[in-house]
């Protein structure tokens, strides 16, 4: 996390108890005009509804809107703890009676989606302990179809973005964005929408070659995913075996599968497969034998 982040993080905690906070201060954006648009909003209340995106005033989705007294459950996934707490100021401030989990780590995340209760949405880091890129999001979508997941993540390039909602996400929130945009955002997420940065053509797609292997790793299932991802990180099957707690003969049986359903010969061809989706965004250690 850079120190431009850190430090706004930390003016955020200190000021959460001002009215109409901004736990973020985005690069470029007019803070005084952010403050004059939450105290209209203030002012104005449910009848005008008004929610700044990226410094400019707009009117929330039309609708019946969400009920501050509904018990919500969310799940913070997220390593880095100063910004979970951030992100529990902005959640505890839209819902009155929110339960809010928070996960340093993948593994953490699924044990606390599966931990009880169903949960109304997860807020998923791109890269922390367990998981890199687009990984997390591919094994929640496909472990957990009916969980909206939202990306929350430093990495605001549009192609990322991009990808993400192709993967299944419900929304992706920069880390620099204002609080009155992120609680917009997890509003309109909540109603059914999909919410990214207003500045982001969804509609421009990866090229064809890109957008065929992104369709062949949405065909992975939960297991396949994870054990993919462990290829990754180099892992031999007796120790994807040992992780997962399965059979060799089960990690096998997965390999297989990953490779007939990415059209590929070889571990090292799925793990190149995999690693070209975006650069950075998947791991991309040497592949160990059998």
């Amino acid at each position: 996390m850079s120190a431009c982040i850190v430090n706004n993080l930390l003016r955020s905690v200190v000021r959460v108890e001002s009215p109409a906070p901004e736990l973020f201060v985005g690069g470029g954006r007019n803070n005084v005009q952010s403050r004059a648009v939450a105290a209209l909003a203030s002012v104005a209340g449910a009848a005008e509804n008004v929610v700044e995106f990226g410094g400019l005033g707009a009117r929330a989705p039309e609708g019946d809107g969400l009920n501050a007294s509904t018990h919500y459950r969310f799940v913070i996934a997220d390593d880095h703890p100063l910004f979970r707490g951030a992100l529990r100021e902005a959640l505890s401030g839209l819902f009155a009676d929110a339960e809010i989990a928070e996960a340093g780590s993948f593994d953490e995340a699924v044990s606390a989606i599966d931990g009880g209760g169903d949960v109304d949405l997860v807020l998923l880091d791109l890269a922390m302990p367990g998981v890199r890129g687009f990984s997390g999001l591919m094994y929640l979508r496909a472990q957990y179809p009916s969980v909206p997941v939202v990306v929350v993540s430093a990495n605001d390039d549009p192609a990322v973005i991009r990808r993400c909602i192709d993967f299944g996400a419900s929304g992706f929130i920069p880390k620099t964005l204002a609080v009155d945009s992120i609680r917009g955002a997890i509003g309109r997420i909540l109603e059914g929408g999909v919410w990214t940065p207003p500045d982001v053509d969804l509609d421009r797609g990866a090229d064809e070659e890109i957008a065929k292997l992104m369709a062949r790793l949405a065909t992975l299932t939960p297991q396949q995913v994870r054990v993919l991802m462990m290829l990754s990180e180099g892992l031999l099957n007796k120790q994807i075996a040992y992780a997962l707690g399965v059979s060799e003969a089960t990690v096998k049986a997965h390999v297989s599968a990953i490779l007939q359903k990415l059209g590929v010969e070889s571990r090292t061809q799925a793990v190149i497969a995999a690693s070209r989706i975006e650069v950075d965004q998947w791991p991309q250690t040497p592949v160990l034998g059998r």
